[in-house]
């Protein structure tokens, strides 16, 4: 407990601290200026990759080495086609949110549309659930108490100092996630044994590549790992780089990050099912496995190392959300017809959405906190989001950095359309694909029997 009050501290530090000197600019708060160099980049991008960690726990507990063939390998190829073919034609886009390309390219309603999807997709419920349930575990506290501290120390940095507040935890958070791990690990391997150990007490299914669930349950995470295509952070990150080379840098040296630290978390998941087979909640698996195997002190640096992890990913994703939103969605909704919000600080009739942006940060906490007390499964949540997001945005703004893209009337019914099959496949599978099919293939399947046949150079 001494560690996580440290850790709470030097939080609340940042909360004053950036209270006093607040932003004043949007592309100093929404990008830093655009002057983000390679180790914050890094730092900034990995950590915000990684607040779902307790699902991660869950999901190698039920499912084995399955976890790094559904959540590593799909996400890194995604994330190196992003580095391939969009990280520096986002920066030289000089645009500030996603919705700026959108409606540079197909129009406004488009732009709306867009943020409206990721309003529901940068809503960061399931992460601050897990802070709940995380304070939860290591205090006995009631989970609405964690769930409001992790929200407010998440959230108090951001409000005055906008993304520059998030590189500068982030890079306290990205070392503490790493030594949690790096603690844990090897204290297993020391108490429990090596390779024989695990294969003596895992379920087999736990060593198969599938996990047991069969080679489409495997698949479909490979179209959801699409989603790192339209992944705003990745955009705001590259948006914010020094240059096209920090950002398409930036993401090789952080894949190399990802795999080290999913070789981590594995490890210690399928620990968790060996040691602790009969766990009644796998989404503690982590927390659990640490206070079987590790002394006190290390279970309270591994607790603050998870706490970092999470939190990392919850100021992140509520600041994007809190752009969006107020930004992206009510200063567009309000703006004239003509008026370019990529160049707002030019132009007079747009004021600055800096107020609107924080009122919308605050909105966000509060039903953010509503919607962790309602979830209840962090993979379900990530799966459902993907199935309908990726349709959505894939192909436009894929094609939105190319010199070919179909007319703007039609590419927002490509996105109307997509989101509507995708969501309404959701509703008939009731849980389960529908007709043995994930709804992410039809959204996909109308988004380019759509815009493909109508692509144009333009």
């Amino acid at each position: 407990m001494v560690l996580a009050l440290v850790y709470v501290l030097f939080l609340l530090y940042a909360i004053l601290r950036l209270f006093r000197r607040p932003t004043r600019t949007e592309e100093d708060y929404i990008v830093a200026g655009r002057r983000l160099t390679l180790p914050g980049f890094v730092v900034t991008l990995v950590a915000t990759w990684y607040g779902g960690i307790l699902g991660i726990g869950e999901y190698t507990w039920r499912y084995g080495l399955s976890n790094w063939l559904v959540f590593g390998v799909p996400y890194y190829l995604a994330a190196g086609c992003f580095a391939v073919f969009l990280a520096g034609r986002a920066r030289r886009s000089l645009a500030l949110t996603i919705p700026d390309q959108l409606e540079r390219h197909y129009g406004r309603p488009a732009a709306l549309v867009g943020a409206a999807v990721l309003t529901v997709m940068t809503a960061p419920a399931p992460y601050v659930l897990m802070l709940g349930i995380l304070v939860q575990l290591a205090t006995g506290w009631p989970l609405w108490l964690g769930v409001l501290l992790g929200t407010f120390l998440s959230v108090g940095y951001v409000y005055r100092g906008g993304l520059r507040a998030v590189v500068a935890t982030d890079a306290v958070q990205f070392i503490l996630m790493y030594v949690a791990f790096l603690v844990l690990v090897p204290a297993c391997v020391a108490r429990y044994g090596g390779w024989s150990f695990l294969a003596q007490n895992l379920p087999a299914g736990h060593l198969l590549w599938d996990g047991g669930r069969g080679w489409q349950a495997i698949l479909v995470w490979y179209f959801i790992a699409l989603v790192t295509l339209v992944e705003p952070t990745f955009y705001q990150r590259c948006y914010a780089a020094r240059s096209a080379s920090t950002a398409r840098r930036g993401i090789w040296v952080s894949i190399l990050f990802w795999l080290v630290f999913d070789l981590l978390t594995t490890t210690a998941g399928l620990y968790a099912r060996a040691v602790l087979p009969d766990l009644a909640e796998p989404v503690a698996a982590f927390p659990s496995l640490a206070q079987q195997t590790l002394s006190p002190f290390w279970q309270g640096l591994f607790f603050v190392g998870l706490l970092a992890t999470i939190m990392s990913t919850v100021d992140s994703y509520a600041f994007i959300c809190a752009v969006t939103i107020g930004r992206d969605i009510v200063q567009r909704w309000r703006a004239p017809a003509d008026a370019d919000l990529q160049t707002s600080v030019a132009v007079e009739a747009v004021p600055s959405s800096l107020p609107l942006i924080r009122i919308s940060l605050v909105l966000t906490a509060i039903l953010t906190m509503a919607l962790a007390m309602w979830a209840r499964s962090v993979i379900l949540l990530w799966h459902h989001v993907g199935s309908v997001v990726t349709p959505v945005l894939l192909l436009p703004l894929a094609l939105s950095h190319t010199s070919h893209r179909a007319p703007a009337r039609l590419t927002l019914a490509a996105m109307c359309g997509a989101g509507f099959v995708s969501l309404a496949w959701l509703a008939a599978g009731r849980g389960e694909p529908f007709l043995q099919v994930e709804a992410i293939f039809p959204g996909l399947a109308v988004s380019s029997l759509l815009l493909l046949p109508a692509l144009r150079r333009g």
